[in-house]
């Protein structure tokens, strides 16, 4: 009864993040969006509200609900997307024998690679994968606090959950419908404050890393090297980037050392999914997303670094906005991962 009555209830995304929440609808079939928003937060308070008793965030998504959606959302059903870097994600093989204990072999696994103790944790896991010999299994963990305090924070807006996961999934779901994710794929999401690094493979986020480096990062970082305001760095970021330029030279040398990093990490990923996850599977594109993927450039600037095909993702060429005004170009990579959370099949949550 449960499982025919969800079915029927269309989900919209609520996606969680340390610097702003999103919410959008959409009619999956058509890839219409019904309606949107967004509503920009303080980092500080969000660790508040998620570790802690604030009602920040409640009041943030009763705010966003009442003031800032554009169009309509057809349901209070949602899917919470929280930051994937609030998350251990990892993906590992077992004998097929071995899946009548799976349960167990998640545990352990959990116990020797997550670095807080597993009783403080909300686990799960699936088969993503089966060969003959051997399963290939996702697990992902979380603090149960910060799981506990979004549901009651969604649940005290007047939403009602139906399913939670990292950021991360919802832009591999988003990015294998839109954007060719079914090929072996890196992600790097560059957010404002951080950057998520992850490898998509068959629909599926296999690996995952990141570092505290995002597009907040690269303004400062120009801001202070070319000796202008935060506000015409921002310009300069957006506008000229990585192209060529009269002042090139000096934006190379401000954005190169945090771009570096990202590729260094971006590295780490890449070797551990080619040494350990795929023997037969090489990795054919790069995808950069996120806010901090508007910045001219960015996409040839891994081509040459990785030496690996590199594009900013583009799903809104699928996404039809319908008779709704469009975000502005400059704020649409901000709502890549809640176009992600918001085309769950309502049916693949209850079956």
């Amino acid at each position: 009864m449960a499982k025919l009555f969800y079915r029927d209830k269309p989900i919209i995304g609520l996606d969680i993040s340390s610097t702003g929440i999103k919410v959008m609808a959409i009619d999956a079939k058509r890839w219409l969006v019904l309606g949107y928003g967004s509503i920009d937060l303080e980092p500080v308070k969000v660790k508040e509200a998620l570790e802690g008793t604030s009602t920040y965030l409640v009041d943030n998504i009763k705010s966003l609900l009442q003031d800032k959606v554009v169009g309509v959302l057809p349901s209070n059903h949602v899917v919470i997307g929280v930051p994937t870097a609030r998350t251990f994600s990892r993906t590992f093989t077992l004998p097929s024998s071995a899946e009548k204990t799976l349960q167990d072999a998640v545990e352990i696994e959990a116990d020797q690679y997550i670095p807080i103790p597993v009783a403080t944790l909300y686990i799960d896991h699936e088969i993503i994968e089966r060969k003959k010999d051997e399963l290939t299994v996702l697990m992902s963990a979380m603090s149960r606090v910060i799981i506990d305090n979004c549901v009651a924070a969604v649940t005290s807006a007047g939403l009602q959950p139906a399913l939670l996961e990292p950021g991360m999934n919802a832009v591999g779901r988003l990015l294998t419908a839109t954007e060719d994710g079914q090929l072996p794929t890196i992600i790097v999401d560059i957010g404002p404050a951080s950057t998520d690094i992850a490898v998509l493979e068959g629909g599926s986020i296999r690996v995952t890393g990141g570092l505290a480096i995002g597009g907040n990062t690269f303004t400062l970082d120009i801001a202070k090297k070319l000796g202008v305001t935060l506000e015409n760095a921002h310009q300069l970021k957006v506008l000229s980037g990585l192209n060529a330029g009269p002042r090139q030279e000096k934006m190379n040398a401000a954005l190169t050392p945090s771009l570096e990093r990202i590729v260094v990490e971006t590295r780490k990923v890449i070797r551990y999914y080619n040494e350990r996850m795929s023997e037969e599977h090489k990795l054919e594109q790069l995808l950069v997303v996120g806010s901090g993927s508007n910045m001219p450039g960015i996409g040839e600037y891994f081509t040459n670094a990785l030496i690996m095909p590199a594009r900013v993702a583009s799903p809104w060429q699928k996404l039809d906005f319908g008779k709704l005004p469009e975000p502005a170009k400059q704020f649409r990579a901000r709502y890549i991962t809640v176009a992600g959370l918001a085309s769950v099949p309502p049916g693949s949550i209850w079956k």
